[in-house]
């Protein structure tokens, strides 16, 4: 998870980009951010895909083979 310091930079970074405009080096910086962002939000949607089970209203598992494959993938790991 990113630390509270960096989500507020990110949107101090946002709210300055609407109203008056960055520099180069607040874009390079807004782009490294959202960038860590991005790779902390997608590995913690993966994580939690993991452990994900589908049951429908008759209670069988209908949980879609592309998860269960990541599932045993991450159990020979």
């Amino acid at each position: 998870m990113l630390s509270k310091e960096k989500l507020n930079r990110i949107n101090e970074l946002a709210r300055k980009s609407k109203s008056e405009g960055l520099s180069d080096k607040e874009k390079k910086e807004q782009k490294k951010l959202r960038e860590e962002y991005l790779k902390n939000v997608r590995s913690s949607f993966k994580n939690h895909m993991k452990t994900m089970t589908v049951i429908d209203p008759r209670g069988n598992d209908v949980t879609p083979k592309k998860v269960r494959d990541m599932q045993d993938r991450n159990k020979k790991h």
